[in-house]
């Protein structure tokens, strides 16, 4: 079932944002050669606080983490620890922040240093490609109309879109209905209304669309080794057509 917010829930869930949105600003303070995965983490996890909030992914199915960072051919759910982060790396960085209930969620994949010119290319239609996705929203579009946006986009660029992670509703679970796939035919799906409030986060391989996950159970990696980027915000859709929550 797909929940619509109230004005208040919105409300709410713009300001959680706002904090996810501002511990980003902070952490890109630090993402340089020599830190680890996990003072990122430390930082993030005292700053969520610090602004009166929890971190949404803290314990989260026992998550051992604040945050997800995970470095070029890590996808998704990467662990923080030991790893330390080298010129010409990149790291997604994944932040959920719950506030009075209601979660904001956000991801963005960051250099660390200068990095060569096919890893920018791949960061920079992958965030092209989530506005492309995002431009499509508005009251009465069919929700796959963001998928295909998204998909034709990165296709068009010479990238893979990685199909067994999605976008998902959010709210008071960080998870909530609808499904959001980044790939598909336009045109289908539920009608967008105006109280829902969706993650739109297209992940984009820089080889084959393929990932496995590691022994840990959680960090998403590419088949092929190459890397990989995901950029994600928290939409809220309205009358005039939408708002993105995540943003200072």
């Amino acid at each position: 079932m797909i929940i619509c917010k109230t004005p208040r829930e919105i409300a709410i869930m713009r300001e959680a944002g706002r904090i996810v949105a501002l511990t980003h600003q902070e952490l890109q303070k630090y993402i340089q050669p020599g830190i680890t995965t996990k003072e990122l983490d430390a930082i993030a996890d005292e700053f969520i606080c610090k602004h009166g909030a929890i971190p949404s992914f803290k314990g989260y199915n026992g998550f051992r983490g604040s945050i997800c960072t995970s470095v070029n051919n890590e996808l998704v759910h990467g662990i923080p620890g030991k790893k330390t982060l080298k010129k010409g790396d990149i790291i997604s960085i994944d932040i959920g922040a719950k506030l009075n209930g209601y979660h904001g969620d956000s991801a963005w994949t960051y250099p660390v240093g200068e990095i060569d010119d096919d890893t920018r290319k791949l960061l920079q239609v992958t965030e092209t490609s989530l506005y492309k996705g995002i431009s499509e929203i508005k009251p009465g579009q069919r929700l796959s109309n963001i998928s295909h946006a998204i998909q034709t986009y990165v296709e068009e660029n010479g990238f893979s879109i990685v199909r067994e992670y999605v976008g998902h509703g959010i709210g008071q679970d960080l998870h909530e209905e609808p499904q959001l796939p980044h790939f598909g035919p336009p045109n289908k799906g539920p009608r967008l209304k105006p109280g829902m409030v969706i993650c739109v986060e297209p992940m984009v391989n820089a080889g084959s669309r393929y990932v496995q996950t590691l022994s840990d159970n959680w960090t998403v990696v590419t088949v092929d080794g190459r890397n990989c980027a995901h950029f994600e915000h928290t939409i809220a859709i309205t009358e005039e057509g939408y708002e993105i929550l995540t943003l200072v």
